[in-house]
């Protein structure tokens, strides 16, 4: 209880006090003794950290399509980091990827057809044994803002240059010369911000995909043959209306 309370005074967030007591519960179990987490005071505890802190998590907000297409279309791709931008958007936002995800594509991972590309992911958060875990990204009719062919660009940047193999997104060096150095999350986090503005992170791209599918009628199994969530509980939760007119059943009553 004590550590607990320290945390709660530290200050940490309700969900990071949750996953310490996740980890203390699984340290006792293992260690065959009874788990503190189970004791009614210390539950007691809990649930009145959390109503004082409040248990609502920090989400990272999700864009208009329009938007994020007169964002993408505005990148110029004279400089060749613009032609990576463009296909990191374009690519991270069909495919609703974790930054992780993004940040780990090979471009072996890569393989076009008739109908787009497909991208495997050898390894994600709700894919943690590796088994093959694949996402379909289509052509889009505007190539200005289609993923498929922003990917190409970039592609034929990275031959022009000899990488023929190894990471897909890569960093720059000053005077716009590539490095072979994989971006780390946190430089993919710095170019939404950069691109799409400061109250979008990468994690937008995942939400903003769930948001906008949504409002543009795709169920549920739709949506999660994309993201790979497991439940429709995170799909719910990862989409954003702002708007209380926008997918409201209301409208359909027939008045």
């Amino acid at each position: 209880a004590a550590f607990v309370t320290s945390l709660a005074e530290a200050p940490k967030k309700v969900a990071t006090i949750q996953r310490h007591c996740a980890a203390v519960s699984k340290a006792h179990y293992l260690a065959g003794y009874p788990t503190p987490t189970d004791d009614r005071q210390f539950k007691t505890l809990l649930e009145g950290i959390s109503r004082e802190k409040g248990v609502k998590q920090k989400q990272a907000p999700a864009f208009t399509l329009a938007y994020f297409k007169r964002v993408v279309q505005g990148i110029g791709t004279e400089r060749p980091d613009g032609v990576r931008d463009r296909a990191l958007l374009l690519l991270g936002l069909a495919g609703a990827f974790r930054r992780d995800e993004l940040a780990s594509l090979d471009l072996a991972h890569l393989r076009f057809d008739d109908d787009g590309l497909v991208v495997e992911l050898p390894k994600s958060k709700t894919n943690q044994k590796g088994e093959a875990e694949e996402k379909a990204i289509f052509f889009a009719p505007d190539r200005r803002s289609c993923p498929v062919r922003a990917v190409k660009d970039w592609l034929e940047l990275l031959q022009q240059q000899g990488r023929t193999s190894g990471p897909l997104f890569l960093s720059f060096h000053k005077g716009q010369r590539l490095s072979r150095r994989r971006l780390s999350t946190f430089s993919l986090n710095e170019i939404v911000q950069l691109r799409l503005g400061a109250p979008y992170t990468a994690h937008s791209l995942r939400a903003s995909f769930v948001t906008i599918a949504k409002l543009n009628g795709a169920d549920d199994a739709e949506v999660m043959n994309q993201t790979k969530h497991k439940t429709t509980d995170m799909i719910r939760r990862y989409t954003r209306l702002d708007n209380i007119r926008q997918h409201n059943a209301a409208q359909k009553l027939g008045l």
